[in-house]
């Protein structure tokens, strides 16, 4: 027998009705025929985007090292590299620069870069712009390839170079121009080719939705939390401390 009969017909109700909106949220019925989760994980992948914009104020902090020589040498071998692995990488990273206006010289898995290094990151960032804007035909005609995994293999080699580059800065004790390349990498390198393809959303556009999404989830919790309580204090099931009789 229950313990408890009204805790447990509310347990079983709000249990079963969980049942009931999870088998709607797996349901294909939002969007362009997604589940719930697939909508939702779209469209914060969208917000996101839409907040990580940040490429035309580096565009203008760019300004200030034109004219500045960048003379480094970069060792792109990794750990794990198949014979002629890092040799390829060097000429993809060469071939970036010197597209741009630089000067690479290869030497096995080393590459000598030298060229102006406000012109250089200005360079990445046009790139960086022109990926978050999903427009790829603009990096496949500049480096001269056709499909998009060959164009996201050239994108990438601005990241690869310049995490070299940061490094070798840091080493050389050019902490400014160092801390800058990397927020290049961070804020636009990296958010161009993780959302490459995703359509960027303003929260403002989307705030009503994006607020319900995230209440619906703690009160989704919630909703189950009590069923589950509800459902054991039913069946007599408590973790409440028993009480202690005293002798008479």
């Amino acid at each position: 027998m229950a313990a408890d009969k009204k805790h447990l017909t509310w347990g079983l109700i709000l249990l079963i009705s969980f049942i009931g909106v999870l088998i709607l949220i797996f349901a294909p019925i939002y969007g362009q025929g997604q589940n719930g989760l697939e909508y939702s994980d779209d469209l914060f992948n969208k917000l996101a985007k839409g907040s990580a914009y940040q490429i035309p104020k580096l565009k203008k902090d760019a300004e200030k090292y034109k004219g500045k020589v960048l003379d480094v040498v970069v060792d792109v071998k990794r750990a794990g590299d198949k014979p002629g692995d890092a040799e390829k990488r060097a000429e993809r990273m060469a071939k970036v620069f010197t597209i741009n206006g630089a000067k690479a010289e290869v030497n096995g898995s080393k590459v000598h870069i030298t060229g102006d290094f406000g012109a250089i990151i200005s360079a990445a960032l046009e790139d960086s712009d022109q990926m978050y804007n999903n427009n790829g035909d603009y990096i496949k005609k500049k480096y001269d390839v056709t499909d998009d995994e060959k164009m996201k293999q050239m994108f990438r080699q601005w990241h690869n170079a310049l995490n070299l580059v940061n490094k070798k800065l840091t080493l050389d004790k050019k902490a400014e121009d160092a801390n800058f390349v990397k927020k290049v990498m961070t804020a636009a390198i990296e958010p161009a080719y993780n959302f490459y393809g995703i359509q960027a959303v303003k929260i403002t556009e989307k705030a009503g939705v994006a607020t319900g999404l995230l209440l619906f989830y703690v009160l989704y919790t919630i909703w189950y939390g009590f069923g589950v309580l509800y459902l054991f204090e039913g069946l007599g099931l408590s973790t409440k401390k028993a009480k202690v009789k005293k002798e008479v």
